[in-house]
This record gives C-alpha cells, structure tokens and sequence, in this order.
C-alpha cells in the first residue's frame, strides 16, 4: 500500500503541473472549457486510484482511506495548497479542520463567505462519492486475478511450462530473466562477490548498457531524457517492459517469448541467425498487488 500511495502521490503531482500550466494559459474565452477539463481529469485520475486501493484491498470491500492519504490523493490547483494548508483542510497531522459550513451559513457580521473554503469543500464532497462509488464497483466486479490464474495454467500446460514465482519488488523482469538464462546455462558475467540473488542487478546493467551503445534504436520511443532512463534501468527499481525486453534479446542472443493472458505468446527476436535459443515468461496484469508483474516459465518437469 505504500508503495501505491507514493505512485498515486506521484501521479498527482504531474497531474497538478499540468492542470497549473493549463489554467496559465488559458483566456477568458477558453477559462470555462479549460477549468471543466482540469476537473475532468482531476477526477478520473482519482476515480482509478481509489479503485486501484479497492483492488489491492483485496476483498473489494470499502476502502477506509486514511485522513492524511486522502489530502495526498487531492490535487490543488496554483494557489489552491497553500491556501489551503493556511485555512487546515490539507493539515498532514489531522489537527485542524474545515469550519466550511459555519462561514456559508453563519458568516460573521460584514463578512463575505469565503469562496474558496466553500469550492474545496465542494471538491472534497464530490471525492468523498467517487470514493464511495468505486468500493460500490468494486464489491461486484468479477475476480480479475483468479480469472486469469486459470487462463494462464491453462496456457502453460498448452506449451509444457510451470511457473517458477519471482518476487514481485520492481525487478521482476530481470528476475525473470537471470533465471531463464541460468536454465539455459548462459552466464551473466557478474563482479566477483555478487551472489545469486541480486543477479538482477547484472541483468539491469545489461540492458542499460546495449541502449546506451544503440541510442538511436530507443529515443524515439523515449518520453524522457536518455540519461535519465538509463539512471532508472541500471540503478532503480523502476518496472521493465518491451524496451527492456528488447535490449536484453540482442545482447544475450536469445528469443524471448512472453506468455500473456487468453494464450496470446508474443515473441521478441534476437536477431542472431543459426541459432534457437528462447526462453519463456509470464505476464500478468491483475495477479499480483501493484500491477504488471512477470514470472518465469520453466519446461514442465525440469
């Protein structure tokens, strides 16, 4: 849950960076359409995190959001946080609290009602019923993750597989793959002293290594700075993908073939002629608590 709430917190803060420069440039003309579309977004964005707490609650009963989560989970508009903060409706420590409706309906004698309490308070009116009906959605949607537990059994003793678990902590992919490699009896070259259980780590360098040397094969699939990317590969545990899967195909000359949910197998070629090297993993989407997880798939009785 922690490591949910940090992604959520993150998620909100380029949602706030982009809903600020929205408004900036917005006229008086396009101030309407922009504010609605901020809106818009601000509350699908919380809609899918609040179902993604539902989700990793696991029993897809209520979510009880903790006081300071939920201020986490709020985007404020330029301006809005710290006034905000200033008046104890995003207080962290839970020490103060909004008095929203004593200054609406009572406000004190020659005294305007403060308009800006009054939207917050409305904002958190409106994320206070999406929460509730996301945990509503949730109690009937179907177990996801026990439907495509059976699918992917079903698959892998189509193609003679089982599964060996990989720890789901951000490196599953090179995890996965370190292991495959060993079944295969290629070796990952490690430093001296490195123990088998952070083979990752080699795994990782690898592939940070062959996007550096093929930089023009990766940017134009980049939305960051090359060198930043890069950073995250080798010394993060930041989630590796087709990218990755890429980089470490050419570089250890193997096929790798990723299972998926309802059967579906897609293969990403090493390149390398007279050779019929391949490994397997499993891709899951829903089975495991973060999301995006992969396992590595084993010849059956190996």
């Amino acid at each position: 849950m922690d490591d949910l709430l940090a992604r959520h917190r993150k998620e909100l803060r380029d949602l706030q960076a982009r809903v600020t420069q929205k408004k900036k440039q917005a006229s008086k003309k396009t101030r309407k359409g922009v504010n609605d579309e901020c809106d818009r977004l601000e509350d699908e964005l919380k809609a899918k995190q609040l179902a993604e707490i539902a989700g990793l609650n696991g029993d897809g009963g209520d979510v009880e959001v903790p006081a300071n989560e939920l201020a986490d989970l709020t985007v404020h508009s330029d301006g809005e946080e710290g006034q905000a903060q200033a008046n104890g409706t995003s207080d962290q420590t839970g020490s103060k609290t909004p008095d929203v409706e004593r200054d609406e309906v009572a406000p004190a004698q020659g005294k305007k009602p403060n308009r800006q309490k009054a939207r917050l308070a409305k904002r958190a009116a409106e994320q206070e019923e999406l929460a509730r009906q996301a945990a509503e959605e949730a109690k009937h949607q179907p177990d996801l993750k026990e439907q495509e537990r059976e699918r992917m059994n079903e698959s892998m003793k189509t193609h003679g597989l089982q599964e060996k678990l990989i720890r789901a902590d951000g490196h599953c992919l090179y995890s996965a793959i370190a292991d495959q490699l060993a079944q295969l009896n290629i070796p990952l070259e490690t430093a001296p002293g490195d123990q088998p259980a952070i083979a990752y780590k080699t795994v990782r360098a690898a592939a940070a290594e062959y996007i550096a040397n093929h930089q023009d094969d990766f940017i134009p699939f980049l939305e960051e700075p090359l060198p930043e990317y890069i950073h995250k590969v080798r010394d993060t545990a930041e989630w590796g993908g087709q990218l990755e899967l890429m980089a470490l195909a050419k570089t250890y000359g193997v096929d790798i073939n990723v299972l998926q949910d309802f059967g579906r197998v897609e293969k990403i070629e090493s390149g390398r002629q007279g050779q019929e090297r391949a490994i397997w993993l499993g891709y899951y989407k829903h089975g495991f608590g973060l999301g995006e997880h992969y396992n590595s798939l084993r010849k059956a009785g190996g």
